[in-house]
């Protein structure tokens, strides 16, 4: 995680850690990757957390990716939320996705 601050990645692992749906709320905001995180996790509280890890690793993946330059246009498998997507970086319409 290159260029990425140390203290919010692990505060947001930790937060993930407790309550799996929280933490995919803070990267992903309410949609349907929260909803089927809830899902899991009602279902059974390990693959909650397999699903929310998965989608910080893509976030933070491509986030890191995207900072130098690195701009991935495959859509990651399983992942709805367009914030995950980019890894957080916003898009103006300068540069075609």
């Amino acid at each position: 995680m290159a260029g990425t601050n140390p203290i919010s990645a692990v505060l947001l692992i930790l937060i993930t850690i407790l309550v799996p749906p929280i933490g995919v709320y803070m990267i992903a905001g309410c949609g349907a990757d929260l909803f089927v995180n809830i899902c899991l996790t009602l279902l059974g509280y390990f693959p909650g957390h397999i699903h929310a890890f998965y989608l910080e690793y893509v976030y933070f993946e491509r986030r890191d990716k995207g900072r130098i330059g690195q701009i991935n246009t495959k859509r990651a498998p399983g992942v709805y939320s367009e914030n995950i997507q980019h890894g957080g970086m916003t898009n103006y319409g300068t540069v075609p996705t």
